[in-house]
């Protein structure tokens, strides 16, 4: 759900980066919120350059943290 919000700019081309900007700090701090981890401080630093650059929405931080956390605790 949370990656779907990510690419709602796309659907709203006039105010889409305007919704990016605004999105971009807010998905860092729920990432942060969300998963206490070192991955987590890795991936919220790469998603929040992520929505601030165009067209690059589309990629799936917030799942890309949710298996590269799961991965982690299997591996220990």
């Amino acid at each position: 759900m949370l990656d779907g919000i990510g690419i709602i700019s796309y659907f709203f081309p006039q105010v889409g980066e305007l919704i990016d900007v605004v999105w971009a700090p807010l998905s860092t701090y729920i990432l942060l919120k969300m998963y206490k981890n070192k991955v987590a401080k890795y991936t919220a630093v790469l998603g929040f350059v992520e929505e601030l650059l165009p067209f690059t929405d589309i990629v799936p931080t917030f799942t890309i943290t949710w298996v590269l956390s799961n991965f982690d605790k299997e591996k220990n």
